[in-house]
């Protein structure tokens, strides 16, 4: 990794690397707050760390085209240990740190990984667990030695051991390791990225570096990122869009990468580390909005009517604030006088005061959750992406941004929709195939490059902006015709702070129903308020009172459902709590939290059929997956409620 390698094409993620350590070799590169403090890295330091590396991986033998596992937290370290594989030709596979054993084993079978990189005694462990069912598997490296003073170090290495070997070996290795390094270009093998598997078994999306900087490149232009700008990550690292945003982008800019102390103190260092670019999934921000809800409950009767009152006039003046759209004095004024008595402290608490650009994706946002935000001055936007593009397919341009699309095609994205309604994409940043499934990459990406999403949706005639109905296959037609798209209603739901989670059916039905998850931490802090006395989440799913205050936001959503035209026929009409959060250990949500509707149906096919058939309630036992691992059941006596539905003409008169 020599300074010759800057004069060649900034085509590969370590030529990248060897142009910050030269142009931006003082500016800090990475920032990680262990034991309460705060430590820093230079792009200089961040080279030398990922070249000490990359020597190590030599000495251990690792071949160009080898799969190096990474499992972990956000942690500078992982992110170095990517990229010193990519120095040696290998090819880094991130996983998710929550996922149990046999998860983490199918997928390091399926790409057959020779080593990986953990965190720590609880990862190994892991890795131990199954490394004997693994022919591949040859070694563990491993970052936190705490608790392996007695483990057979035979298959371990430590990962700053490995290092200093790397530093002691220079000499002798640097030769190989350039070798390696002029061998790579655009069409080299940058990361490999697992799906979530919402219907199946996670796939494995192949990604060049073409595909990565191309996209890092066209994203950064877009949004002017800069050196300057940083970000905090904190997101799954086996998820595309941490890899775009803490390396793709990170590395073709220059920005810093944040990495909090732990998923508990996120919160905490977000709001420390005071980010200039944002990324959060819609239930980050409904997680967010929950908390601040739940303190204006506990807040004093003036506290409330100042808050209603300065947000309400913010609903109406932030958004044209930030889309330069004329605002009147006095209106400018109060907006002011907002954002420093209610606002402006409510942004610095939510740790969001320093905010240029933001973005959420994954799922739908509710509007009513997107106009919140952006009424605090917040520049949220929205982006439309997927693993198999390197995240981005659409992008919302500033003065553009709108709660019920996604924006418009991202540079050098060309967009289709099928006769089916299908969403279909071309572009630099479509991934190469799926590993060894050849058949899923022809069903997927057609010889012309298209990708087929497997989104419905539509492009408006006049903005050229793209509108999302839903999951093709999940958007389907009620008994009598009209169109039957869950998330809309789902994401509806999810607005209100009691509502974690909800699961809406009615294909092929004659009315749509729901199952629904409390969000314990809101509907627990009103139940104290209301001193209703509960041991578990159970026994409060149950309560009766919480079953009307559910009641109550199903049927508001049910109104707002009922003055869209096209989809007014997707109120609720019944609906159940269910008696346990979805999980994913259970294999109801992936590990990216969307939803296995599928997979809920058929688990849960009694409590469907009793939502549909008038049944008041129906006793259930269901199994779940305790934190260990270990199989339990729990049982429980559901009730059924109605819902008001209301008359389209009624409601919009």
């Amino acid at each position: 990794m020599t300074n010759t390698t800057t004069a060649a094409a900034l085509d590969t993620v370590p030529r990248l690397l060897a142009r910050n350590a030269k142009t931006y070799a003082e500016k800090a590169a990475y920032r990680e707050k262990e034991y309460g403090i705060w430590q820093s890295w230079t792009w200089g330091q961040t080279f030398e760390e990922i070249q000490s590396l990359a020597l190590g991986l030599l000495t251990l033998g690792v071949k160009p085209g080898d799969h190096i596992a990474i499992v972990g937290r956000n942690r500078p370290y992982f992110y170095w240990a990517m990229v010193a594989a990519q120095s040696v030709g290998a090819v880094p596979v991130p996983l998710y740190r929550d996922a149990v054993a046999e998860e983490m084993a199918y997928v390091l079978d399926h790409c057959s990984a020779r080593f990986v990189v953990a965190e720590d005694q609880e990862q190994v462990d892991k890795m131990i667990d199954v490394m004997d069912d693994l022919e591949t598997l040859e070694g563990i490296i491993f970052l936190d030695p705490s608790g392996m003073r007695k483990y057979d170090k035979s298959a371990l290495s430590s990962y700053r051991e490995l290092q200093q070997i790397g530093r002691d070996r220079k000499s002798e290795l640097q030769g190989e390791l350039d070798k390696r390094l002029a061998a790579q270009g655009s069409d080299t093998t940058c990361v490999m990225l697992y799906t979530s598997g919402t219907t199946g078994r996670p796939k494995g999306v192949v990604l060049s570096n073409r595909n990565i900087i191309e996209t890092a490149k066209n994203s950064c232009e877009f949004d002017s990122l800069v050196a300057d700008d940083s970000v905090l990550a904190y997101l799954p690292m086996a998820w595309v869009g941490d890899f775009i945003f803490s390396i793709g982008q990170a590395y073709w800019s220059g920005f810093c990468v944040g990495c909090p102390e732990s998923q508990e103190t996120m919160q905490k260092d977000l709001n420390e580390v005071g980010p200039t670019y944002f990324f959060a999934p819609p239930r980050y921000f409904e997680g967010l909005l929950t908390s601040v809800q739940i303190r204006m409950e506990d807040a004093g009767p003036f506290k409330r009517w100042l808050f209603k009152i300065f947000m309400d006039h913010a609903k109406v003046v932030g958004p044209k604030l930030l889309d330069v759209k004329p605002v009147g004095l006095m209106d400018r004024l109060k907006y002011n006088l907002g954002a420093i008595l209610i606002t402006g402290p409510l942004k610095n608490t939510l740790g969001l005061s320093r905010v240029r650009v933001g973005y959420t994706a994954g799922e739908a946002i509710g509007p009513e959750l997107f106009d919140f935000y952006r009424s605090l001055g917040i520049n949220l936007k929205q982006l439309y992406g997927q693993t198999e593009a390197s995240v981005f397919i659409t992008q919302q341009k500033d003065g553009e941004v709108r709660a019920d699309t996604v924006g418009t095609p991202s540079p050098g994205v060309e967009l289709r929709i099928a006769d089916n309604g299908e969403v279909f994409y071309r572009s630099a940043g479509a991934f190469d195939h799926y590993y060894k499934n050849p058949k899923s990459t022809k069903e997927t990406k057609d010889k012309e490059g298209w990708v087929a999403t497997g989104d419905a949706g539509f492009i408006e005639s006049d903005s050229g902006h793209l509108r999302i109905i839903d999951r093709a296959k999940d958007v389907g037609k009620l008994k009598d015709g009209s169109m039957f798209a869950p998330k809309f209603v789902e994401n509806k739901l999810k607005f209100y702070a009691n509502i974690l989670e909800t699961v809406v059916f009615g294909n092929g039905k004659d009315t749509c129903v729901a199952f629904i998850n409390i969000d314990l931490t809101a509907v627990g802090n009103w139940a104290e308020r209301n001193n209703i006395a509960y041991s578990s989440y159970q026994e409060l799913a149950g309560h009766p009172e919480v079953y009307s205050m559910i009641q109550s936001n199903v049927q508001a959503v049910n109104a707002s459902v009922a003055q869209d035209e096209m989809l007014s026929g997707c109120q609720i009409t019944r609906f159940l709590i269910l008696h346990k959060e979805l999980d994913a250990d259970d294999g109801e949500l992936t590990r990216t939290q969307k939803v296995r509707r599928n997979i809920i149906a058929e688990k849960y096919d009694d409590l469907l059929g009793a939502l549909y058939d008038g049944s008041d309630s129906i006793f259930t036992k269901t199994e779940v997956t305790y934190e260990d691992g270990r199989k339990g059941a729990i049982t429980a006596t559901l009730e059924i409620r109605d819902a008001q539905t209301y008359d389209r003409k009624k409601v919009a008169a």
